[in-house]
């Protein structure tokens, strides 16, 4: 009989299991896919590294400052800031506590009033004071009234913030809660956003090589979890028919397949996104490694990056990844919104976009689950005698989430 099965080789699960063997109690990891990383997957398309969804670390996340190794993952950092379209024009926004030497360019941006630019400095007071924690216990609101409580004009609502934290949140109408809000800007606060050079899967594979050899097994699709079958233990059982004991077991899985293997869990609502991946010979925005955001309220297009800019390996030699953002899904074929989006990528860039060709066309319809209400970063659930649940859905909806929850059962697993 095994100590610990953790279901599920994404963030979640590799990091309880992580806290699990550091602290002497073995594990067996089991996972559907041929490869670790759940939602946070990276695939190779002639030589292009195409992560699935424009995805990004932040550097601040407590739980990956913990357990991964920054200097091998060969960080790129993007430029703390944006560059905006905007009816009148483009802009640039930065952080003028990181990037002081561009504040005249931030205080010219088209994007608001002179007094919305000085309402950022207190938002960025208001997330960053007092323990991360205690941000998960401040009054709720959405997003949209919390930012319209502050005074935001509604063009800065419409150009800049709205396309930032849509991108974020998955969701324009900024429904998401004022804690989540408070949590992000924090963390772009105090830290970057950065891509490992080879793309997002380097974070779970490094964290898999940390695990003893034979800890995951792939492939291994676990159909059913059974309480009490065993005299002491628990029983779950593989799509090929075979069958494994354990004294505790962890649902680490997303939350829509961690519901059919236990009733008693809800299933979350999940944010959609569809990404366009773009293999161009140079890159739209000059190799500087920054956010474009489509701000003038038209268009398919949220927000635009190049991976490339950002860590070169994710393009081959003399090429550049260009990767389109569109919130929600789109009912259109493949080829139909390949063109409709080249036809509003050459308005935004120019001719040179005629070079440019569809690698892929990614439709994420489980992009990032509803947590309602976002509990935080540490939640510890247990839903049966011996049985656990670890992931986003269950604390905030981000890799900071995942980790820290999945830490979070791993260490009062093996205080039991």
């Amino acid at each position: 009989m095994k100590e610990v099965l953790v279901i599920g080789a994404g963030l979640a699960g590799l990091t309880c299991a992580r806290t699990l063997q550091a602290r002497g109690v073995e594990c067996l990891v089991l996972d559907a896919a041929e490869a670790v990383g759940g939602r946070v997957r990276t695939d190779e398309v002639e030589g292009f590294r195409l992560d699935r969804g424009f995805q990004v670390l932040l550097t601040a996340y407590p739980a990956t400052r913990e357990w991964l190794s920054y200097d091998a993952l060969r960080l790129g950092n993007f430029a703390p800031g944006a560059r905006v379209l905007t009816p009148s024009g483009e802009g640039r926004v930065s952080d003028p506590w990181r990037a002081p030497g561009r504040m005249w360019e931030t205080l010219r941006a088209p994007i608001g009033t002179l007094a919305d630019k000085l309402r950022v400095g207190a938002l960025r007071l208001a997330s960053t004071r007092g323990t991360l924690d205690a941000i998960w216990e401040r009054a709720k609101r959405s997003a949209a009234e919390e930012l319209r409580a502050r005074g935001f004009s509604p063009l800065m609502l419409e150009r800049f913030l709205r396309p930032w934290l849509g991108g974020i949140f998955l969701e324009r109408e900024l429904t998401t809660s004022n804690r989540m809000l408070f949590f992000v800007y924090r963390m772009f606060s105090e830290g970057y956003a950065a891509l490992p050079a080879g793309g997002m899967q380097r974070i779970p594979e490094q964290l898999a090589a940390g695990l003893k050899p034979d800890t995951c097994r792939l492939g291994a699709k676990v159909v059913a979890v059974k309480s009490g079958a065993t005299s002491g233990g628990h029983e779950i059982v593989l799509a090929d028919g075979e069958r494994i004991n354990a004294r505790h077991v962890v649902i680490a899985c997303d939350g829509a397949t961690a519901a059919r293997l236990v009733p008693e869990l809800a299933a979350p609502a999940w944010r959609s996104v569809t990404c366009v991946q773009w293999a161009a010979p140079e890159s739209p925005l000059g190799g500087e490694p920054v956010l474009w955001l489509n701000g003038t309220g038209h268009g398919r297009i949220n927000n635009l990056v190049v991976p490339s800019d950002v860590a070169a390996d994710y393009a081959p030699k003399g090429s550049a990844l260009v990767s389109t953002t569109v919130i929600g899904e789109c009912i259109e074929t493949d080829a139909e919104l390949v063109s409709r989006l080249s036809v509003e990528l050459t308005g935004h860039h120019g001719a040179v976009v005629k070079d440019w060709r569809a690698l892929a066309v990614q439709r994420i319809r489980c992009a990032l689950p509803v947590v309602v209400p976002e509990s935080g970063a540490k939640a510890k659930q247990t839903v049966r005698e011996g049985h656990w649940v670890c992931g986003d859905h269950f604390a905030s909806a981000s890799i900071q989430g995942a980790m820290a929850s999945g830490q979070s059962v791993g260490e009062a697993l093996a205080a039991e």
